[in-house]
């Protein structure tokens, strides 16, 4: 089960029932958030999730309607009383603007720990999350985020029963795991069937069309993307801004 919320999708500036980026997603037990506009702790208490478990805080770039709620979301997860680190995930640059923004919100009970992502992107592992960073075209350096949670094959009795696998083992190799038992070695291959597809969301703001975000919505079960200007006459602010239409557009050439 994957649990996604927009927490916030306006743009520039906040409305009264809008609060800009921001997204969160749950899946066994991990939690994180992308992006971290103004509104993020508010809209976050009106879903009625807690700050606390946050695992992770990925950033698509250093636009402030991006990360401008960052203190505020840092001090409600301190006043739920944390202890655990906090991981913050962004492009080059990342502790220099985390640790301008953190001067309204020095002392916190946890410690916060950054990881810059390389200029073409990169794989990372969170928790529950499989999360591909890859580079879009915006008018500073900006990622999209391709999440996924990976589903384990399904367990086949049948095939457990008519290999002689134990009871007591089953849970364990249904986990990957290899059991010897009396003995003998049991593989997760004896009890298990064929791979399952995992489920796989991609969050994409703030950038004009391109090859590599087509490639990497490919199958995904749900694609979020940004549509900065409705009439067709801002094409042109669109272009020389780095947004895309909401009508949609062809994919800009590479240069």
């Amino acid at each position: 089960m994957l649990d996604v919320c927009l927490l916030g999708t306006g743009g520039m500036m906040p409305l009264p029932k809008r609060w800009l980026t921001s997204l969160m997603c749950r899946a066994e037990g991990s939690n994180i958030l992308i992006d971290c506009g103004e509104g993020t702790q508010i809209a976050m208490k009106e879903k009625g999730w807690s700050p606390k478990s946050i695992d992770a805080i990925l950033f698509t770039h250093f636009h402030a309607d991006h990360i401008s709620g960052l203190p505020g979301i840092l001090l409600s997860i301190a006043n739920a009383e944390r202890t655990e680190p906090l991981l913050l995930v962004g492009p080059k640059g990342l502790p220099r603007v985390c640790d301008a923004l953190r001067v309204i919100a020095p002392e916190l009970p946890f410690d916060v720990q950054y990881h810059e992502l390389p200029p073409e992107g990169e794989m990372l592992k969170i928790g529950a999350f499989q999360i591909d960073a890859f580079k879009v075209n915006h008018k500073i350096t900006c990622y999209g985020y391709r999440v996924s949670i990976p589903r384990l094959a399904k367990f086949e009795v049948e095939k457990a029963k008519a290999n002689n696998v134990p009871l007591p083992a089953w849970n364990l190799l249904q986990h990957g795991q290899i059991v010897e038992m009396d003995g003998i070695r049991y593989t997760p291959d004896m009890v298990m069937g064929e791979a399952r597809r995992g489920l796989t969301v991609i969050y994409c703001t703030d950038t004009r069309p391109t090859d590599k975000i087509a490639e990497m919505a490919t199958d995904a079960d749900l694609f979020i993307c940004e549509g900065m200007y409705g009439d067709p006459e801002k094409l042109t602010n669109a272009k020389k801004n780095r947004h895309m239409m909401m009508q949609g557009e062809a994919r800009d050439l590479p240069g």
